[in-house]
């Protein structure tokens, strides 16, 4: 089994400490209104939009915040790393997180967002990174070691800002960070995202007992999965705007205008929803 492979079974296991299981996406809210019809139907309903949602606003800040750290990869593997850099790339992850919050409208999915993230920046410092030290040798091996001390400095330095509030930790970011550093592949990382946002929701469904865990998993496997790929296709190349850590203007697609190929909320019922979940009287789920 190669690494890649064993990261993907790794990273989708329920049992990561990642909190997202007291979050529903709005789920709890769109049924205690009354949306989505009978029973059986507004489950899948709800996925359908909940997924083009969250891919359309979310995928870009994965994309963009995964390649400032592919971009620290590269210039630990070249030798090229500077402390003037490593100040450069935080402040760049900063500022796509900080373009999420804003982009988040309502407070609900804010918190529910930031905790999510910090609790992948903790899995990462306290559950994934290697228990190895660079020993200053040059060889392939200590090359590696070295990116992975890099990886955990850059995800600690990350954390104690977050803990600060001086960056909000926003769960898209959060994800590109872990990813990245994991050495995750960017086309991987968007797809197992968005698949464990889609099997966060039916899991809510399950806790919720609109649907039973037998057809959850029956959902997830013939219904989300062309869903989730449909989504993925139609976002993975949409950009945040903000320039790379490069320096260079931009590194957009060829041809691709960052004002009809970025970020953007696609479902405001959604975010009306979501923003109405705190109001209810009783709750299973925090957002």
């Amino acid at each position: 089994m190669d690494d890649e492979t064993f990261l993907l079974l790794l990273l989708s296991d329920s049992n990561l400490p990642t909190g997202s299981f007291v979050a529903s996406s709005g789920f709890e809210s769109y049924i205690k209104h009354g949306f989505g019809g009978d029973q059986n139907n507004r489950t899948i309903m709800f996925m359908r939009d909940s997924i083009n949602a969250y891919a359309r606003s979310a995928l870009a800040f994965v994309s963009d915040t995964h390649r400032i750290v592919q971009d620290v990869h590269r210039d630990v593997e070249q030798g090229s790393e500077q402390k003037s850099d490593f100040d450069k790339y935080l402040q760049k992850i900063k500022e796509v997180d900080d373009l999420y919050d804003a982009m988040t409208l309502n407070d609900v999915t804010k918190r529910a967002s930031k905790s999510q993230g910090v609790a992948l920046l903790t899995l990462y410092s306290k559950g994934l990174t290697p228990p190895l030290a660079f020993t200053g040798v040059k060889n392939r091996k200590e090359i590696e070691i070295e990116v992975n001390s890099y990886m955990a400095s850059l995800v600690a330095q990350y954390k104690s800002l977050v803990r600060a509030e001086s960056a909000p930790g926003h769960l898209p970011i959060c994800w590109g960070i872990l990813t990245g550093a994991l050495g995750l592949t960017l086309e991987r990382s968007q797809y197992l995202h968005i698949f464990l946002h889609a099997r966060s929701l039916l899991s809510a469904s399950v806790r919720l007992n609109e649907i039973g865990p037998y057809n959850a998993q029956q959902t997830l496997l013939h219904i989300s999965r062309s869903v989730i790929e449909a989504a993925v296709v139609r976002c993975k190349d949409l950009r945040t705007g903000i320039p790379s850590s490069t320096g260079t203007e931009s590194d957009q697609p060829d041809g691709v205008d960052d004002k009809s190929r970025g970020p953007a909320n696609t479902w405001p019922l959604g975010e009306i929803l979501a923003a109405r979940h705190d109001l209810q009287h009783s709750r299973i789920f925090n957002s």
